[in-house]
């Protein structure tokens, strides 16, 4: 016999109306278990959504560029149900599907097996309302997925007009109304934010030369959005220091061989991050947020670090959690994994969410200092850039030492100057120090 299941969007995290960028089955195709259906693409990450169980393509519900959220159903599969060991003996059975894999089976735990199929129509979930939030008069008319993606990208929707039906506003419309403050031709009123700033000059370049027009990859545009706003509501400040990292990185160098062997490099960076928790810990304002009406900070009691990796496609965050309980070991085996991922696309969600301090590391590069961007709601970012050789003075003579630079920006409501200069020389003083921190 077979049974018809119902395949649904796995937890996204806080995205939703997320869209289908491709289609990797049709109707009555045969599919095995943990075999992808679909790839749905979130804000900085793509992620596949495989069958549960093998069987057959009965429904397939979405299309490409088809938007959905956690819970919708994708697809039906009329799965072979496994037989008896008495119809075995008798010859009567067919083999049955492979044994799901665990990661399969917590999709499983979201489909709903029914007794027939689901010839109905797709039906949206749900929306709770009041009799307030349904007047047309007291709030835009905005589905709950477009008013969180509106938040975020801080836009008041009261200013954006809706292109469909009866007004409604669309995630299109919010793009567009972001895309029009960025170039100037509208002012933003998030947090009484209004800029009356003339439009970008239009140019046209090929009147100078050959051109070429490249478009933006999804996160660029995506995080440009995000950058903009974070640079525009936040009254940035950045204070540079200087870390002697001379006896860390003799440390590193001596233990190299040891993570060699576990299959990962034992990088600067993982000492930046034992760092950051100690500073945060010693100063924990810096571990903190505002709240939505920016009358009280919300201090945090874990230790989640986002590491900035440059990618082929931009610039995203995946986010190491509770970094005070792992060891530099720890901390470089998870950093290289989801450092991987995130080149690769792979990043859930969830792994780019729930950081408290952020930290983005140019030293592979160059550069003396910079100043980085806060990554909202965080209150401050650290910046390392190149560590060099530098003479320093001890006394008496002149030594030879590595030297790292590094640049603290802070949003400037919740700190204040002196301590962001206590703090960057706290985290540099346990970079000289590195035996002091618990390593």
């Amino acid at each position: 016999m077979t049974t018809h299941i119902e395949v649904t969007v796995p937890d996204i995290g806080d995205f939703g109306d997320v869209p289908v960028i491709e289609v990797l089955v049709a109707k009555g195709d045969t599919v095995e278990a943990e075999q992808s259906l679909v790839t749905l693409e979130s804000d900085k990450a793509t992620m596949e959504v495989p069958s549960p169980v093998a069987g057959v393509i009965a429904e397939l519900r979405v299309q490409l560029d088809d938007t959905v959220s956690e819970g919708d159903v994708i697809a039906v599969i009329d799965a072979v149900a496994q037989v008896s060991d008495s119809e075995q003996v008798a010859g009567t059975s067919k083999p049955a599907p492979p044994e799901p894999s665990p990661a399969a089976k917590s999709t499983v735990a979201a489909v709903t097996p029914t007794a027939q199929p689901d010839t109905c129509a797709r039906q949206s979930p749900p929306v709770p309302m009041d009799a307030k939030a349904a007047l047309p008069s007291s709030t835009p008319y905005a589905s709950p997925a477009i008013r969180r993606f509106a938040r975020e990208l801080g836009t008041d929707l009261s200013r954006v007009k809706g292109s469909a039906r009866g007004g409604r506003i669309i995630r299109e419309d919010v793009t567009a109304f972001v895309k029009s403050v960025m170039t100037g031709s509208t002012a933003s009123s998030k947090g009484g934010l209004d800029f009356d700033l003339p439009p970008p000059p239009k140019v046209d370049f090929s009147r100078y030369g050959e051109t070429e027009l490249q478009p933006l990859t999804r996160i660029q545009k995506i995080s440009g959005a995000y950058l903009h706003r974070n640079w525009l509501s936040i009254p940035h400040v950045t204070q540079n220091d200087l870390a002697d990292i001379t006896g860390m990185e003799a440390f590193r160098k001596a233990n190299a061989d040891k993570a060699k062997e576990q299959g990962f490099k034992l990088t600067p960076l993982v000492f930046m991050i034992k760092a950051a928790v100690a500073a945060l810990k010693a100063f924990p304002i810096f571990n903190a947020s505002l709240d939505q009406q920016r009358e009280n900070l919300v201090l945090k009691k874990f230790f989640h670090i986002g590491i900035a990796v440059d990618t082929p496609n931009g610039l995203v965050v995946p986010v190491l959690r509770d970094c005070d309980q792992k060891d530099i070991f720890q901390l470089a085996a998870e950093l290289a994994e989801l450092s991987q991922k995130a080149r690769d696309g792979k990043l859930m969600p969830t792994e780019m969410q729930g950081g408290c301090f952020s930290i983005s590391s140019l030293g592979g590069i160059g550069g003396t200092s910079f100043t980085p961007i806060i990554n909202a709601p965080e209150v401050a970012i650290l910046g390392v850039s190149r560590s060099s050789i530098r003479p320093q003075w001890d006394g008496e003579s002149f030594q030879p030492r590595m030297m790292l630079p590094l640049s603290l920006s802070y949003d400037h409501r919740v700190i204040d100057g002196a301590n962001a200069a206590r703090f960057a020389r706290y985290l540099a003083s346990c970079l000289e120090d590195f035996k002091s921190m618990d390593l």
